[in-house]
């Protein structure tokens, strides 16, 4: 295990947020918008004022919070599950059996129950022998699958779980490779899924008995929810534009029939925010009070993205110095999480690789 103990050593990011104005002008000319909404800045994270609170860590995918303040970490790699907790060594508390780690694919989502503190439950999304799948379960006992029949690829596996605000998890899908599979109302790839905590198709679902939520989408890896429960999601685009779309049940987002603007026409939901792949490859997605975070992997940065009344504004580059970003959450206490993916096969690997490292809030 490459783990070593965590610091807590201020980053010298002074110079890195100091980018984080407007971006550059090929910056703010290939992040293609529908509106400019402002935003508000008073009680956000600190861009300015990183800690690095865990160093060498294995390919970090999932981040799930803990009542305590703390948070537990997949490593995609090596089906293993820490427990990070600022100030003090991490600790392996869990690994979760039967993942296969190839290409995309291994450890990716962990969500929280959230009656964790009765139940004790952790839920995991992750690429087994012959396909993806959910489990969930204790950390002193064995996983139970609750979802399966994903279908897996070296790419395009999707893999991020949250619990939104009516307390249904939702899962975001990839087509594996496949586009066909996003149009097909009874794959479950392609797209996000709502199920109840014990994986059932959730009531009020757009078709009954099935868990789709939403289709016609390529890979998902980011889901968050603003402040009156709409929910955002990340998308990776192909070749053209990446994505962030608001979410809305029984929707089609186009996939692979449309990628970026242009498909209402034809019946799909175009994204509120676009970009060219080479600027974001999106991952993970976050909010806190008016603007959405974004890690993005092959951009190398963070975009911010003023959100107001569910419109999403014009985005601007934050933190072009920290490499792949995969993860980025938003802590109980205001503070934001960001996990690095340097280690992941595609990017440059630099000394302490991986990190996770905390903003907090102001």
């Amino acid at each position: 295990m490459r783990l070593r103990t965590a610091v807590a050593a201020l980053l010298v990011i002074g110079a890195v947020s100091g980018c984080g104005g407007s971006g550059s002008e090929s910056e703010r000319a290939t992040a293609v918008v529908t509106s400019t909404a402002p935003s508000t800045l008073s009680g956000v994270p600190d861009l300015a004022a990183g800690q690095e609170i865990v160093r060498d860590v294995e390919v970090p995918w999932g981040l799930a919070f803990l009542p305590d303040g703390g948070a537990l970490v997949a490593e995609r790699d090596t089906g293993r599950i820490l427990r990070v907790l600022p100030g003090r060594a991490p600790e392996r508390v869990y690994e979760v059996p039967g993942v296969v780690a190839r290409g995309e694919g291994g450890l990716l989502g962990l969500a929280v129950a959230p009656d964790f503190a009765e139940s004790r439950y952790v839920y995991a999304y992750f690429t087994a022998a012959e396909d993806n799948r959910i489990v969930r379960f204790r950390l002193d006992g064995p996983p139970e699958v609750i979802l399966d029949g994903i279908a897996k690829a070296g790419n395009h596996n999707g893999g991020r779980i949250a619990f939104g605000p009516d307390g249904m998890l939702y899962a975001g899908t990839g087509d594996a490779a496949q586009g066909n599979r996003s149009q097909d109302p009874a794959s479950l790839n392609g797209k996000i899924l709502r199920l109840t905590p014990d994986g059932a198709a959730a009531a009020g679902n757009p078709t009954p008995g099935s868990p789709v939520y939403s289709m016609g989408h390529r890979n998902v890896q980011g889901l968050a929810w603003d402040r009156a429960g709409r929910l955002f999601a990340a998308e990776f685009g192909q070749n053209t534009f990446d994505e962030i779309n608001l979410i809305e049940p029984g929707r089609n987002y186009g996939w692979p029939l449309v990628e970026g603007m242009g498909g209402t026409d034809r019946g799909f939901t175009d994204p509120q925010v676009i970009w060219r792949p080479s600027e974001a490859s999106p991952s993970g997605i976050a909010i806190s009070g008016d603007t959405l975070y974004v890690a993005a992997l092959r951009g190398e940065r963070l975009w911010t993205v003023p959100l107001r009344d569910g419109v999403l504004g014009t985005p601007r580059s934050q933190l072009p110095d920290l490499g792949r970003l995969r993860t980025v959450a938003v802590a109980r206490d205001g503070a934001l999480w960001l996990t690095t993916s340097n280690t992941d096969g595609r990017g440059d690997v630099r000394a302490g690789d991986d990190r996770i490292i905390r903003f907090p809030a102001r």
